[in-house]
């Protein structure tokens, strides 16, 4: 069997509402040559229903014995994944139909491109576009990228391409729950890594109560969530004897968000 030019790879977790339109928008991609990784990480809604609803020799259907997390979920599908390219794909998300042809286009033709995102659009739970992210319009070259990510996250996890051998050396950290991405993307850059944004929207990018920009993330003090994952990303720097300007920059950014973490714990206690 030949490998697709395109691995996706497609965690689902009771998302039945909406797998269905995030599946319709990859098979109705003008780029075709891809394999579909769909991982049920122990949904106990109808996801399993819906996903198996859809007969399409590209699709391989996946089922963890029981909910094993976003991280591990991402890493076995980056162990299956076949393709020279990998996608990221979340289950409530809607994929702009050139989405895939762009991204695979602009990784052949710029050898020294690692990854490639592109921009967002938010969409609410009835898919109506509800405005843009701020950081992902005004970040799109690599220096770009590299000077905001210092500071904070500017790329949506599901918007990104990779090339399957640089990712499936890096994989997900499995301490960085609810910010594996954000660690990713801090590896890669301070290891030299060249992450570029095409700057169109090619992802509608859904928020709504069960998602985790719309629970856990926003419900937390957003300043300690990068404070943790940068402490844990540099610990680690620091562990391999790896040290930059990068990382002395994060180290910087760092104490930032600590202080203003602190701040605005004490304002949350002084309100209540």
């Amino acid at each position: 069997m030949s490998s697709p030019a395109i691995s996706i790879i497609l965690p689902v977790y009771n998302a039945a509402k909406y797998v269905g339109e995030a599946i319709n928008s990859l098979l109705e991609q003008t780029f075709q040559d891809f394999e579909l990784l769909i991982i049920n990480d122990g949904s106990y809604d109808s996801s399993e229903e819906v996903v198996l609803s859809f007969i399409d020799s590209r699709i391989t259907y996946v089922k963890n014995e029981n909910n094993q997390g976003l991280v591990d979920t991402l890493n076995r599908g980056i162990e299956l994944a076949r393709g020279k390219y990998i996608v990221r794909m979340d289950a409530d998300d809607i994929c702009v139909p050139l989405r895939l042809e762009k991204q695979f286009t602009w990784l052949e033709k710029n050898l020294s491109t690692s990854v490639v995102s592109c921009h967002i659009s938010f969409i609410d739970e009835s898919g109506k576009v509800t405005g843009d992210w701020e950081e992902d319009v005004n970040t799109v070259s690599c220096r770009e990228i590299k000077q905001k990510m210092a500071w904070a996250n500017c790329i949506a996890h599901p918007t990104v391409m990779f090339r399957a051998d640089l990712i499936k050396s890096y994989r997900y950290n499995q301490n960085q729950k609810n910010t594996e991405d954000y660690d990713l993307w801090l590896r890669l850059i301070a290891d030299g890594a060249v992450i570029e944004k095409i700057p169109e929207k090619l992802l509608l990018y859904r928020v709504h109560e069960a998602s985790i920009t719309g629970t856990v993330l926003r419900k937390s003090n957003p300043f300690f969530k990068q404070f943790q994952c940068k402490k844990r990303f540099l610990l680690q720097r620091t562990m391999h004897g790896k040290w930059g300007l990068f990382e002395s920059s994060v180290l910087l950014t760092t104490i930032f968000d600590g202080t203003m973490g602190i701040g605005k714990h004490i304002k949350a206690i002084v309100k209540d």
